[in-house]
């Protein structure tokens, strides 16, 4: 158990209780009682108050997952360690993030024995982020003595790369002769699976979604035979283009599971196959998350997302766009930017193979 020590306000006040009993003593003894007789008696109760208290269990929700730029929120519990012990004790958490992390306060006050403290954190850069270990710092209630406690537990928290909106005229293009039309046939009843956006309330199966906590939908046999989109990406040069790959091959894996069409996600880290739905999404942004550079072999994927510390480009169909123009365009909504995409096509980009 780690002793306690004296703050700097217990320090002044033996300070003041040394000077005050050597004028004391020099007086004849009667200044004592006025002086150094309460710091005495202040200093003995705080460290006995420390002393008697064993070390707090400290228990952290870590925040959710999210995307580079946000914020969640992180709550900390701190009980007593015997279960039942009357009395709160003043303490203050300082909860260590990693380098990807921003936290927005600490240390941060809190009452062991009283309810949870919150924080939050700001997501700096993608990947898997660590918060903890934790320090806390007990004080007695006078703020004489104190003593540390470091708690070595850790989560993990994953931080997506950024995602931008696709145009929906490309995204068309990559699955529209073979899905669109198709997905239209609405014959034969193939299966019942979870409701992903874009799915018509007309396919709702209300007795199943009733029993559930979630929206089930009917899927229809046309809608199985849907193609499916195969995404590989890989960089050029350093690792300055990941960053920028992870980002470009998000956004397109995101918005075609929107559109409801199933992907095929293969970057330097590995590859995924996601259908529409959140664990789809989960799997594609969290194999972004992680993606460093590196090489894929992609001549034989429907869209190849090349990255360097340029930027990222889409290429597809003989011809490369920029992933710049692209978020340009669906930013400003501008829908000639969308029927001609010419103005972002630039010559062909040479093969990227694995090794």
């Amino acid at each position: 158990m780690p002793k306690a020590t004296l703050t700097r306000r217990g320090r002044v006040v033996v300070a003041v209780c040394v000077i005050g009993g050597l004028l004391g003593l020099a007086a004849g003894g009667r200044a004592l009682d006025a002086v150094v007789l309460p710091g005495i008696v202040a200093l003995v109760a705080g460290y006995v108050q420390l002393a008697r208290v064993a070390d707090p269990e400290v228990r952290r929700v870590p925040p959710q997952d999210g995307f580079v730029g946000e914020r969640r929120e992180v709550r900390i519990e701190l009980r007593p360690a015997t279960p039942g012990a009357s009395g709160t004790h003043l303490a203050a958490i300082a909860d260590e993030t990693d380098d990807g992390l921003e936290a927005t306060e600490t240390p941060i006050p809190a009452s062991i024995g009283e309810g949870p403290v919150t924080y939050r954190v700001r997501y700096l850069r993608r990947g898997k982020r660590q918060v903890g270990p934790a320090t806390v710092t007990a004080t007695d209630v006078f703020g004489l003595f104190e003593r540390e406690v470091v708690v070595d537990d850790t989560d993990a928290v994953t931080a997506y790369p950024v995602c931008h909106p696709i145009p929906a005229r490309f995204r068309g293009e990559l699955y529209a002769a073979d899905a669109v039309g198709v997905s239209r046939q609405r014959e034969e009843f193939d299966r019942l699976r979870e409701y992903a956006r874009g799915d018509a309330l007309r396919d709702v199966h209300w007795p199943t979604t009733a029993k559930r906590d979630e929206i089930v939908v009917k899927e229809f046999a046309a809608e199985t035979r849907r193609g499916r989109v195969s995404i590989a990406g890989a960089t050029i040069g350093t690792r300055e283009g990941a960053d920028a790959l992870a980002s470009a091959a998000a956004s397109l894996a995101l918005a075609l599971l929107d559109d409801g069409v199933p992907v095929d996600l293969t970057l330097p880290a590995g590859s995924v196959s996601a259908r529409p739905g959140p664990q789809g999404r989960r799997a594609a942004l969290e194999l972004a998350a992680v993606t460093g550079p590196g090489p894929v072999a992609v001549d034989d994927a429907d869209v190849a997302v090349i990255a360097d510390a340029d930027g990222a480009r889409y290429r597809t169909g003989g011809r490369t766009v920029a992933v710049d123009d692209l978020r340009a365009s669906a930013a400003g909504g501008d829908p000639g930017a969308e029927r001609s995409p010419e103005g972002a096509v630039s010559p062909p980009e040479p093969e990227v193979r694995g090794r």
